[in-house]
């Protein structure tokens, strides 16, 4: 099993015809990914790929039986298209789209209540099954099947724990890219609990950052929950300076909130193993699953 994609993904592609959307279509299609259709106002009745273009997301949906969208809209137009795909009731919706206004994305959320849509991103690397389906922009070059689940803050980081996972052998279930906007869609805890549920996951590594509050909920949701797999947890940031951004709108502390040792502690407090240092994840997980079995 994965999480959230799978081999009966069918996708569609908001922004295909675009140069960002013709590369990364072109890349998803070759690791194996069902696209089915494409979305770009102004062009439907057109094909790109041998796909067809449609101009809107639900004619789309009504034609292929799309159950997933990826979102390459430009940041100004991209809460549009995703509240259209929301509209549409389309289940899965990924945005990679960065710098989409916070305002835009509060109507976002607003339009997510009630519905029937997950939403990862916008500001996601995307979400990847290895060997089933890529949705995204993060590389496949280290990934490998395995048992093990990724949620991030980072796309950077990311990259670097996928290529540690596979070399010690563990391979990934599934890896997520939540972005790290201030204002997103589903988020740690919304993970944690989909990879607790899969039975191929044996363990899961959070990958966190300084600024916002998803460590801090992932935390309370371990402490409460007391989920039988193992947690393992980096939390990049350390020694960044407070109140000064670093790399995009979420990744700051702001009135002693948000640094990463707190997130650090809190984390430890409710039973996540930490690693101290980007090296040392997969270590921390190869020792933290014997637990599990013992």
């Amino acid at each position: 099993m994965a999480i959230l994609v799978d081999r009966d993904t069918r996708l569609i592609v908001q922004g295909m015809t675009g140069r960002a959307g013709t590369f990364y279509t072109d890349q998803a299609m070759e690791y194996g990914t069902r696209v089915v259709a494409g979305i770009r106002p102004g062009k439907g009745g057109s094909r790109h790929f041998s796909l067809p273009v449609f101009d809107h997301v639900g004619e789309a949906m009504r034609e292929t039986g799309a159950n997933a969208s990826l979102v390459f809209v430009p940041a100004l137009a991209a809460g549009a298209a995703i509240i259209e795909a929301v509209e549409a009731e389309v289940p899965l919706v990924i945005c990679v789209t960065e710098r989409v206004p916070t305002l835009d994305m509060v109507n976002v959320r607003r339009a997510l209540e009630g519905s029937a849509t997950k939403l990862v991103g916008p500001n996601s690397q995307g979400v990847l099954s290895p060997g089933k389906c890529k949705v995204g922009v993060m590389s496949t070059a280290d990934v490998r099947p395995g048992s093990i689940g990724v949620v991030s803050r980072s796309a950077s980081l990311t990259s670097e724990i996928v290529a540690q996972t596979s070399a010690a052998g563990l391979g990934q279930s599934t890896t997520v890219g939540i972005g790290a906007d201030p204002v997103h869609g589903i988020g740690f805890v919304d993970c944690l609990r989909l990879f607790m549920d899969d039975d191929e996951t044996e363990g899961v590594i959070l990958i966190g950052e300084i600024g916002g509050n998803e460590e801090e909920a992932a935390a309370e949701y371990l402490g409460r929950e007391k989920p039988p797999k193992p947690v393992v947890a980096l939390v990049a940031g350390r020694h960044a300076p407070p109140e000064r951004r670093m790399g995009h709108a979420g990744a700051f502390t702001f009135l002693g909130r948000g640094d990463a040792a707190a997130k650090i502690e809190a984390l430890r407090a409710a039973g996540a193993r930490i690693a101290e240092n980007a090296d040392l994840v997969a270590a921390t997980m190869h020792r933290a699953l014997p637990e599990k079995a013992a």
